[in-house]
């Protein structure tokens, strides 16, 4: 599938913009902007400067203010040694603001929504996964063609050009042309859909267990330790997009397990409309293991954010094991004697961390490192349990097969 945002040269350098609002911190926004960066490493552009200002909203004219536009233009002009190719904003910009800041900066402009779109696009393996990456592409760059495509036909080819009809702008014809591949593809997706909905019919009463989680969290890396599969895994993120099952025995109780691709802050809505057989897997599921990096700084607010998507695909309530991964790499910064104010997330250890809200939790919380394989067969106790519970409601008169998990040791 051709990259419809990111169809550059690769090594592009990139200055990132964001915005301290009441409901962004300057902290919040440069942990937002460490991940902006990472996205855009991911998809081979390299991060430089980075512009920062206080707002209390974004401006609707240039997202941010007219002294902040001057300042980023004359940083431009005069970084002649490294010459900045694009500049990544940290939100989703209307169509409006990318014309106004194009025309002022004379520069490529690229929003959040958009770096993620293109990342997808890389990482779109299957037939499926294409189709759904490139639909949202295209319902994102609808609105947006006054600037970012110019003779859209050209895509088509051959004898599959279509042609200008009389009096007709070149917008228009590029407006038909993305019009008629989002029908296209909306009907290809609605036949992938049956079929993939037929091969989860298939797949009998066997319990159905699902990694959901923050991208880069190690889903993949887990489900290939509790499988013993050997499904793609890489410390960037969204590795993997289109959703494995395979069937896992633990005991001698089998399941079906599914690793689904990896939420976001600000998830574009395109992309969790595109990826809605994809995320059947998540609302067919018995039960669910949210995995969180217990090494990232932010990894309540990342908790939130997967939850809130989760609820987004399906409100229904559902078992649900909290895998805190990473512990080899947790660190904590021990608080200055000295220092009054309250601690922050640095200053508490992984044990202190276990007394809070995560004890409360009991065997629903497991912490763990799938790199290092710690911790693991406690993970595989309390997934057994919760398997069996539901296993043994559907087959009653298979109870005596499943005892508990230390008998069959």
């Amino acid at each position: 599938m051709k990259d419809l945002i990111l169809n550059e040269k690769k090594n592009l350098n990139a200055v990132l913009v964001g915005l301290i609002t009441p409901d962004q911190s300057e902290e919040k926004v440069n942990e937002y902007l460490d991940e902006l960066a990472f996205l855009a490493e991911t998809a081979g552009i390299v991060p430089g400067k980075r512009f920062i200002q206080r707002l209390d909203m974004p401006n609707s004219v240039t997202f941010v203010g007219k002294g902040k536009l001057q300042e980023i233009k004359e940083y431009i002009a005069n970084n002649e040694e490294k010459k900045v190719d694009i500049i990544i904003f940290d939100d989703e910009l209307s169509p409006r603001q990318i014309r106004n800041i194009e025309k002022e900066l004379n520069i490529r402009i690229l929003d959040r929504t958009g770096l993620i779109l293109g990342i997808f696009a890389m990482r779109a393996k299957t037939a499926h996964a294409k189709a759904q990456v490139e639909l949202a592409q295209y319902q994102y760059l609808l609105p947006r063609l006054t600037r970012m495509w110019t003779h859209l036909e050209r895509q088509y080819g051959g004898g599959g050009a279509i042609m200008r009809g009389p009096g007709e702008t070149q917008l228009e014809t590029d407006k038909r042309i993305v019009l008629d591949k989002i029908s296209r593809l909306k009907k290809e997706l609605k036949n992938i859909d049956m079929q993939k909905s037929v091969q989860r019919k298939n797949r009998g009463k066997l319990v159905r267990v699902a990694l959901v989680g923050y991208t880069n969290v190690g889903k993949s890396t887990l489900m290939n330790l509790l499988s013993k599969s050997d499904v793609f895994a890489e410390n960037k993120l969204f590795a993997t997009l289109d959703t494995t099952v395979r069937k896992v025995t633990i005991g001698n109780l089998p399941f079906l397990l599914s690793d689904t691709v990896g939420f976001i802050r600000k998830l574009p809505t395109h992309l969790i409309e595109s990826f809605k057989s994809t995320l059947d897997e998540v609302r067919e599921a018995d039960i669910l293991i949210h995995i969180v990096d217990i090494s990232h700084p932010a990894f309540e607010e990342q908790i939130e954010v997967v939850e809130k998507t989760l609820y987004d695909i399906d409100k229904t309530e559902k078992p649900t094991i909290i895998v805190f991964n990473k512990i080899d790499a947790f660190t904590h910064v021990p608080q200055n004697p000295y220092d009054l104010t309250p601690k922050k997330r640095e200053n508490y250890t992984l044990d202190e961390l276990k007394q809070t809200w995560m004890g409360k939790l009991n065997e629903n919380c497991v912490f763990i490192s799938a790199k290092e394989k710690e911790n693991i067969e406690e993970l595989k106790s309390i997934l057994y349990k919760k398997v069996r519970e539901i296993h043994t409601t559907r087959f009653p008169y298979n109870d005596f097969l499943y005892p508990d998990l230390e008998e069959l040791k």
